[in-house]
């Protein structure tokens, strides 16, 4: 075993191992693994070996597709079988709800390339050889890149291709610590001597909370108990097979279960709701190739409920049983990328559909090692995606809700409700007892909009307009005719200080860093000149700056800041010690003035001015800019002040309108003027030319900003598609994000984001399409829940289109 090696990967799972495969894909040799038993030992060896490319996040989506692909090339260099069955596979819905999200599923695949169908029940037997009882079923999403595969040979097929690469496995060697060295590295002290390593992967499993806490860090995972069944053979299964072909892989979610053929019988698995989690404590070092005790109790009524879906079971004999652990996280998503608070320990944890997700996951982390980020947008797999905030108590709760809700429908507007509320502002019981209906970010309790009396304090979950919208349309009322006052805590805010700030901050931010007492918008680009952040920087002094942005990447920010760190420069998050509210209206600046001796003119305090002065009893920092599109202000003062805030603005405030409103409101409000949003129409998906957020860069900066040269190329060049907004013919359902954008029988586009404009009354979508295709009023349409729907493109704003209001 060597003791000095750029890369040690922690883990012979299959994701450790396709880790493993894809460093040396991508040049580097010098890497090694250490497992402490044998390959796939843990989740890995017991699975039940199915892929498939569905997923509501389509970077997932897409790299699940990779993964499935790579199956053949793998094959291909190493010589050895994957055990490949690709025999298509399909989703069922016996539900209107399910098959409108299996229809926008399948408006997605669109424009990535996948070709799904949709079929109705007369397909679906023809497929399945009429061995699906399909009495009550709508319809379903066929999916031709689904199958299976063997789990040991694939692990083995990903080892030997990284071994050919030159890496190297050491197997029966258990880690037993992971120390920092002062410059970055690492001492992996192992069960035969201790390797220095430039970069550590916890490719852990089972053991990942483990391997964590040995770095001083908590991953949010937990092990799930999960079972399914092998039958004997099958008459019909074998007649099947004697025509040349296989069954298809068949997804029955109203069932909570999944059915694929195993040999000449069946194998069928189930998310039941009386699930277990595992080793919630701890996994022991001892475990390995075991299986756990059966417990057919839990998954009675999910059996009962498959032999109607398919009568073929009832007369099969059980070949054998296989109850095992594999991991999850709160959100069923992995766990990849680099910790925050760690240089050169990186995260390849909780891949619960190893064989559908590891050789995406392997990729983008090995991309992100190798090149410093991913091809594709990782917030939905990022590590950093869940902050310090998590614990054990939060983790279980979540981790059994996804696990019992793994084949639930998934709404748009759906608010989960395991482990809430966890952590709340001083407003809550405030906000509650107005009649909050609460949302939920990184965390946090957040008012999406407050029911109006007699009304439910909950949205029902819909593909469709929901019960919020006689409340989000008062809101929005009470914005652009008198003043609305909304909690600002859900934002990202960090305090940048020190001597060399604005030389440091000239160099991550592609924008103007603004002079004392005033405001810049600005993005944050990646060295490849994608979109990292969308920020606003509030320069306070020449030696201190607030820099404010998503509260829910406010991690994946911090862990950027801290790679890019400079002497001189110190970065503090205090995104939970600053809060505070914003108004807005065109009463709006009386209610300030009433609070305040500062002078708020117009004259005395511009659009993008900020401002320290006391409001009420509480030392405050105003900043003259609204996110609604109107007349508006947001007003930061500490934690333990908030209260106080409220209840000045809330009592002068009284006569002139004032209404408190939520995020339902602020995203109709900010369609009116074609505001972008982070993670919609801004993310690392994305160049700034292509989204217009470049009018925010100052091009002839003398500094050599990050991700300079890349932007200034997309300017020369010009972008190849650009952001547009589009007024939608919508009946009772408008856009959310990903909905393809068809120019006569082409997709040519797809939709970032969208919903209703209150205000002006129509629906509004923003969406991508080929530059040259642009022109006010180009006449498209756009698919939403399987229907394409007329849409006309505008270029004016719809309200304000001058901003006189905003800036006035």
């Amino acid at each position: 075993m060597k003791t000095h090696t750029k890369v040690c990967v922690i883990g012979g799972g299959v994701v450790g191992c396709s880790v493993l495969y894809h460093l040396t894909k991508y040049g580097w040799s010098d890497v090694m693994l250490v497992e402490r038993s044998d390959l796939t030992s843990g989740s890995t060896w017991h699975a039940a070996g199915g892929f498939h490319t569905l997923n509501g996040d389509t970077n997932m989506a897409a790299l699940q597709g990779y993964t499935i692909q790579l199956y053949k090339e793998l094959e291909k260099i190493t010589g050895m079988s994957c055990g490949l069955h690709h025999v298509g596979g399909i989703t069922l819905a016996d539900t209107q709800e399910r098959f409108d999200m299996l229809k926008a599923e399948r408006a997605k695949h669109r424009y990535m390339g996948l070709h799904t169908e949709i079929l109705g029940p007369e397909e679906i037997e023809k497929f399945t050889d009429g061995l699906v009882n399909t009495k009550g079923i709508i319809g379903a999403l066929y999916d031709p890149l689904d199958g299976h595969l063997d789990p040991s040979g694939t692990t083995h097929a990903y080892a030997r291709a990284a071994k050919m690469g030159g890496a190297e496995i050491v197997e029966h060697n258990r880690v037993l610590e992971t120390n920092p060295r002062p410059d970055g590295t690492w001492d992996v002290v192992t069960e035969k001597g201790t390797i220095h390593a430039e970069h550590v992967v916890n490719a852990g499993g089972l053991w990942a909370r483990e391997v964590a806490a040995m770095a001083g860090i908590y991953l949010p995972l937990l092990p799930m108990a999960h079972q399914y069944l092998v039958t004997d053979d099958i008459p019909e299964i074998m007649e099947i097979l004697k025509s040349g072909r296989e069954f298809p892989h068949v997804m029955d979610p109203g069932g909570e279960s999944y059915l694929r053929q195993e040999g000449r019988g069946l194998c069928i698995g189930f998310y039941e709701k009386p699930c277990e989690g595992w080793s919630i404590d701890g996994t022991p070092w001892t475990f390995g190739h075991e299986l756990l005790p059966d417990n057919l109790d839990k998954i009675e009524d999910s059996v009962a409920f498959a032999y109607r879906r398919f009568p073929v079971l009832e007369k099969a004999g059980v070949k054998r049983v296989i109850h095992g652990p594999f991991t999850f996280a709160p959100d069923g998503n992995p766990l990849i990328g680099p910790v925050p608070g760690l240089r050169n320990y990186w995260s390849a944890c909780a891949v619960m559909a190893g064989f559908s997700q590891g050789g995406g996951m392997g990729k983008s982390l090995a991309e992100w090692m190798i090149h410093g980020e991913t091809e594709c947008d990782p917030r939905g797999f990022d590590v950093a995606r869940f902050g310090t905030w998590t614990t054990p108590g939060y983790t279980v709760p979540k981790v059994i809700e996804n696990y019992q809700m793994r084949f639930s429908v998934s709404y748009p507007n759906e608010e989960r409700p395991a482990a809430r509320p966890f952590r709340t502002t001083p407003m809550y019981d405030i906000f509650d007892g107005m009649g909050a209906v609460w949302g939920q970010q990184y965390g946090l309790e957040v008012v999406n909009y407050f029911a109006l009396p007699g009304e439910p304090r909950y949205e029902t979950p819909s593909f469709k307009r929901s019960n919020a919208w006689d409340a989000t349309a008062q809101e929005v009322r009470a914005v652009r005719e008198a003043v609305g006052i909304n909690e600002i805590q859900n934002f990202g805010k960090f305090r940048v200080t020190g001597p060399n700030a604005r030389a440091w901050l000239d160099r991550i931010m592609a924008g103007a860093i603004p002079a004392p007492g005033r405001l810049s918008l600005t993005p944050m680009l990646s060295p490849k000149g994608k979109i990292i952040g969308d920020f606003t920087v509030t320069c306070l002094s020449e030696t201190e700056f607030q820099v404010t942005g998503s509260y829910g990447a406010q991690d994946q920010h911090r862990r950027w800041f801290e790679q890019n760190l400079e002497e001189g420069v110190r970065v503090e998050n205090v995104s939970d010690r600053l809060t505070g509210f914003q108004i807005a209206g065109p009463k709006a600046r009386e209610l300030l003035s009433r609070v305040t001796r500062a002078d708020v003119s117009a004259e005395a305090f511009k659009f993008m001015d900020a401002m320290r002065m006391t409001v009420g009893m509480a030392d405050c920092l105003i900043q003259r800019v609204s996110y609604t599109g109107d007349l508006g202000y947001e007003i930061y003062c500490d934690f333990m002040s908030q209260r106080s805030l409220w209840h000045t603005l809330w009592t002068a405030g009284q006569d002139l309108g004032l209404r408190p409103f939520g995020m339902r409101a602020m995203m109709s409000l900010r369609l009116d003027r074609f505001f972008g949003s982070w993670a919609r129409e801004f993310s690392p998906d994305y160049f700034p030319g292509e989204t217009g957020i470049d009018r925010f860069i100052r091009w002839n900066k003398a500094v050599d900003w990050i991700g300079k040269a890349p932007a200034l190329k997309e300017k020369a060049e010009g972008p190849k598609r650009k952001l547009c907004a589009f007024i939608v013919d919508a009946k009772d359902a408008d856009v959310v994000a990903y909905e393809p954008i068809w120019l006569g029988d082409k997709v040519v586009g797809f939709c970032t984001s969208g919903g209703y404009s209150h205000w002006t009354g129509q629906s509004v979508a923003q969406g991508f399409l080929p530059t040259e295709s642009i022109r006010d009023g180009l006449e498209v349409e756009i698919e939403i829940l399987g229907e394409r729907r007329p849409a006309r493109l505008v270029t004016e704003p719809l309200w304000d289109a001058a901003a006189e209001r905003m800036r006035g």
